[in-house]
């Protein structure tokens, strides 16, 4: 599936195609490598990403992986994928972070009115 092509797009494609057979297995093969390509091609349910300029052989591989149903990234995709992942703070750690500073905030107005209490 090419990203872009007349009519509907391969990120549109893709999407329709997997919610209408889910069990329909996707690889874009795209002259443009851009982080948002990827992102989106993956949450439309491509099963891989593989850009043109990949030797055939590699082509070839990529169509097989996918149509086993295994997941596949081109090499320069996956390393800005683990980039972009790596500068992700996880869920949980924002989800304590956020806790955290309400628990301080709640301990910093006690101290205070503690204070206040005092003088």
């Amino acid at each position: 599936m090419d990203i872009r092509m007349p009519v509907l797009d391969g990120i549109g494609a893709t999407r329709r195609i997997v919610t209408a057979q889910p069990s329909t297995r996707v690889l874009i093969l795209t002259t443009f490598g851009l982080d948002t390509y990827v992102y989106d091609a993956l949450r439309a349910g491509a099963s891989g990403f593989m850009l043109k300029d990949a030797p055939p052989e590699e082509i070839a591989a990529a169509v097989q992986i996918v149509a086993r149903g295994d997941a596949l990234l081109a090499p320069a995709v996956t390393r800005a994928v683990i980039e972009e992942f790596a500068r992700q703070q996880p869920a949980a750690t924002r989800g304590a972070t956020a806790s955290r500073r309400r628990a301080d905030t709640a301990r910093a107005r006690s101290v205070r009115a503690a204070r206040a209490r005092d003088v």
